[in-house]
């Protein structure tokens, strides 16, 4: 935290792609150059979410909640200042739950490309609907039977250094920085015993279910700034999110980069030029007390 007017939180979360986005158990590697930078003025915080990098591979039923808690709790308890929340991918999606259960303290999100969907009115219709005793008793189980396999399978394949390197050069426009290093940092967490439950429970509950969490919900409760630093080149969450979030969030500052789903590793000069800017704008500074760095993209 930076000891005169603002400060912010990196929610962290990367994930190797498969059936949905992210880089599962990447670390914070990907804030590589930002933090540093941002550290020489900012007073920088780092969360590795709960399942994600170098936090616990904990058992439990993997939900927005879950992520969210561990967010505000971390604010409430450790950083116990305003502050701004960073996220990529996930962590943005992250960033922008906790924000709304916290507003006291959160004065401001930024996301990097962030994960979440809009709502569908039709989806409430269709969670109504009554489950069937053939359904709970012989095709869910069955179901849950082939998705082990499955997902077996694709954790298997998402963790090796080959298929690592080829997903991340898929979505960095510039791949000088999908190097070595960031491959190794993705790798290492998936050998944790429990890496491969967790990408289960990660990939059969939230991921296949993020419509349950509809952005226009969260947005519709929050009230602090929210700056959209977005890699207009991402294969996975494009510049059309963005300009829709935009219009449903009015109080939104949008800086559109020529990058993919990783910004801040891509272009981090351009990155760190736009978080600082939007940081000197009158709303935050007003509103700020004191400037706290904290690591989902």
């Amino acid at each position: 935290m930076w000891n005169e007017q603002e400060g912010f939180c990196f929610c962290r979360s990367c994930s190797c792609r498969n059936p949905s986005h992210g880089f599962f158990f990447g670390r914070s590697a990907s804030s590589r150059y930002n933090i540093p930078e941002l550290a020489k003025k900012y007073k920088v915080y780092a969360i590795d979410l709960l399942g994600f990098g170098w936090s616990e591979k904990a058992l439990v039923d993997y939900d927005a909640l879950v992520w969210r808690d561990q967010v505000v709790d971390f604010l409430k308890e450790i950083v116990k200042e305003p502050t701004v929340l960073v996220g990529n991918s996930l962590g943005g999606f992250t960033a922008l739950v906790a924000a709304a259960g916290l507003p006291e303290q959160v004065v401001g999100v930024a996301l990097l490309n962030s994960a979440g969907q809009f709502g569908n009115p039709n989806s409430e219709a269709e969670e109504s609907r009554e489950e069937t005793a053939l359904q709970k008793f012989i095709l869910k189980p069955l179901k849950e039977v082939f998705q082990r396999v499955v997902l077996g399978f694709f954790f298997w394949q998402a963790k090796q250094p080959a298929r690592v390197e080829s997903v991340l050069k898929s979505v960095y426009k510039n791949t000088a920085n999908a190097d070595d290093y960031l491959v190794e940092s993705i790798i290492m967490p998936a050998a944790d015993p429990n890496a491969g439950e967790v990408y289960y429970r990660l990939m059969t509950g939230f991921m296949t279910n993020q419509t349950k969490y509809a952005l226009d919900s969260v947005l519709s409760k929050m009230f602090c700034p929210l700056l959209l630093v977005w890699g207009d080149l991402d294969p996975w969450v494009g510049p059309a999110k963005a300009n829709t979030i935009k219009a449903f969030y009015p109080n939104t500052t949008l800086v559109s980069l020529q990058a993919g789903h990783c910004p801040h590793d891509e272009v981090p000069e351009l990155v760190k030029s736009a978080l600082l800017d939007w940081l000197s704008t009158s709303p935050l500074k007003t509103s700020l007390l004191t400037v706290r760095t904290n690591r989902s993209m």
